[in-house]
């Protein structure tokens, strides 16, 4: 059985935030999944979940400028104090909301020649991240990101992902999956998922190219599922697309899986 999320950043965003959580109901999805949650308090996040029964599964640490082109905090050599503050304020959000995962966005590095300097700073950070979160039984997650969207991210292919997870080893730290991420660096995502599915802690999808919902790149969402749920994993799959037209009209890929 496959269980889906609405990622609330991406999917209904025809209404404010506090508005989408019902429209994801609404739509039949009984998770929910939110990248930065911090413009909404936690108590107000809380009431919206509890008004219309859903869970939030998934949110991650605050990344500052990654979105806006910058490096991001994780990574940075500099900004260290900066990340253990968004660690902070994550684990007063995580308190009350109780999400599964939390995920680490590893950032960018933007002068090649201090790449291994972010890596080391990248993976320090991860630790303290697993130290602030593992007490509350929420799991770590991590995700390489494609570098045609975002040029220097220092994580971006499969093998960068597992050599982090058997250098930590540490039980509590998983890889965050983004079928989109990947497939747009060329790895090969179902065969990647049915070998790692024990290492995988959270997966996401948009389709390939474009990243807009199932049905719009070339990306078989058929076979892709198919494989997701012979491989044994048992988390939560996230749609966080960018839905050509309305959220409402890109739901067609969710009908048989309505009644999970």
């Amino acid at each position: 059985m496959l269980n889906f999320t609405a990622n609330l950043s991406l999917l209904f965003t025809e209404v404010a935030l506090i508005d989408r959580f019902s429209a994801a109901k609404q739509a039949g999805f009984n998770a929910v999944e939110i990248q930065f949650p911090y413009e909404l308090s936690a108590a107000a996040i809380k009431g919206k979940l509890d008004e219309y029964d859903l869970k939030l599964v998934l949110f991650n640490v605050d990344a500052a400028d990654l979105l806006q082109g910058g490096e991001g905090l994780a990574c940075v050599p500099e900004k260290c104090n900066q990340f253990r503050l968004a660690v902070a304020q994550t684990v007063d959000y995580a308190e009350l909301l109780k999400p599964e995962a939390i995920n680490v966005l590893p950032g960018r590095c933007l002068d090649k020649s201090r790449l291994e300097h972010y890596l080391k700073t990248f993976k320090e950070n991860l630790c303290f991240a697993i130290e602030a979160f593992s007490p509350l039984g929420i799991k770590t997650v991590f995700e390489a990101v494609n570098t045609h969207d975002m040029p220097g991210f220092i994580v971006h292919s499969e093998s960068q992902m597992l050599s982090v997870l058997a250098e930590l080893n540490r039980p509590e730290l998983f890889m965050q999956y983004d079928i989109y991420h990947m497939q747009m660096m060329g790895e090969k995502s179902e065969k990647f998922i049915a070998e790692h599915a024990d290492k995988i802690g959270h997966i996401q999808f948009a389709d390939c190219p474009g990243r807009g919902q199932p049905g719009t790149g070339r990306t078989d969402f058929n076979r892709m599922f198919s494989v997701i749920e012979k491989s044994g994993y048992s988390g939560w799959i996230g749609a966080e697309y960018k839905p050509v037209g309305t959220t409402l009209e890109s739901l067609n890929w969710l009908t048989p899986y309505a009644s999970t």
